[in-house]
């Protein structure tokens, strides 16, 4: 009987979580928010969490929801834009130096204004890797509240900023439409689901950074870059992954409370200034050396989340295989050096 209730109550919280999700998305794409779909689902379940609401999406159904996603995203992909990996080392030089200096500026920021310790500050100045994080906070004795509230509300941010930011400086459309995508025939969408699958489940078990998404996404996109399937998931579906990633995201927030948000809000608004701050300044450099669209380029020194990162590039109809060339190269780069760092700062937690 009590495990019956239990299953109950996940359901009802997922379908909230989900009905709220959709309502913001839908809220801000009708307006012609750029990535409309993604950014609203996102604010709609932050602030519903924020208001006292438990959302929240089950992990099994998260999964899905990541294999999807990289299948949507590996449909962008042809055999026209991979010829640009010629061009990707030198960015992805460029970016391995950005998110050294924004981690380092970052790190100051939070450990001299806001007396952070070191270890707490490196954590919340990390950009990106936030499970592996997560983990290595909570096993070091760091402030895991703060480093959540920090790295979600950056994440959150350039959700809803970078697609507004764009769209302001025109350099992409108010609205990307994706209904105008081809659609695989059934028997391209079975063997697109099949390899795609086994190709997220192989990464995960190698434990491959972010397996589930960039599995699927490899998956997907050696079928569409060799030219053996045109076509993609329905527009329905495909939108419907974005919302549900959005809404993922989104309920990062479940269980914070209000007072804490706002005792850590400094910080976190103080450090999502500094790392822009810096990429957007790294982004400007690497665009006067690469012959790639600037939109293309913002989104990839983006310090956010990869999964989402990835997912704003197909909704603004951006190059999915630059940015998530670069995004893979930051998640390796700060996962193989974090850990090794950590070690050498104190981690007392005095101050914060």
């Amino acid at each position: 009987m009590f495990r019956l209730g239990a299953d109950r109550r996940i359901v009802r919280q997922t379908a909230e979580t989900l009905l709220i999700g959709a309502a913001g998305g839908m809220l801000l794409n009708s307006v012609g928010f750029p990535a409309g779909l993604i950014s609203g689902s996102v604010l709609a379940v932050a602030a519903a969490t924020l208001f006292g609401r438990p959302l929240g999406i089950p992990s099994p159904l998260a999964r899905v929801i990541f294999v999807l996603s990289g299948i949507t995203i590996g449909s962008a992909v042809s055999p026209e834009t991979l010829h640009s990996l010629i061009d990707y080392p030198l960015s992805i030089a460029v970016l391995v130096c950005a998110t050294a200096i924004m981690t380092t500026a970052t790190w100051a920021y939070l450990r001299y204004v806001h007396r952070w310790d070191g270890r707490s500050a490196l954590y919340g100045a990390s950009p990106g890797a936030l499970a592996q994080i997560l983990v290595l906070s909570a096993e070091s004795g760091a402030d895991v509240r703060a480093i959540i509230v920090v790295q979600t509300m950056r994440v959150v941010g350039l959700t809803l900023l970078i697609p507004a930011g764009l769209a302001a400086f025109g350099l992409v459309a108010q609205v990307a439409a994706m209904s105008g995508r081809p659609v695989a025939s059934p028997i391209e969408l079975l063997v697109l689901v099949l390899v795609s699958v086994a190709s997220a489940l192989l990464l995960q078990k190698l434990r491959f950074p972010g397996g589930m998404i960039f599995g699927a996404m490899v998956g997907s996109a050696t079928l569409h870059g060799g030219g053996f399937i045109t076509g993609g998931l329905p527009w329905g579906i495909a939108a419907t992954v974005m919302v549900a990633l959005g809404t993922v995201n989104g309920s990062r927030f479940s269980g914070t409370d209000r007072r804490m948000l706002l005792h850590y809000v400094g910080a976190a608004a103080g450090s999502f200034a500094v790392s822009v701050g810096l990429a957007v300044c790294f982004a400007t450099f690497a665009a006067t050396l690469l012959p790639v669209p600037a939109a293309d380029i913002v989104i990839a020194y983006a310090p956010g989340a990869q999964d989402t990162m990835l997912l704003l590039a197909l909704a603004l109809k951006l190059d999915p295989v630059f940015v998530g060339a670069h995004h893979l190269a930051r998640f390796l780069t700060v996962s193989l050096t974090v850990p090794f760092i950590a070690r050498a700062l104190p981690s007392s937690r005095r101050g914060i």
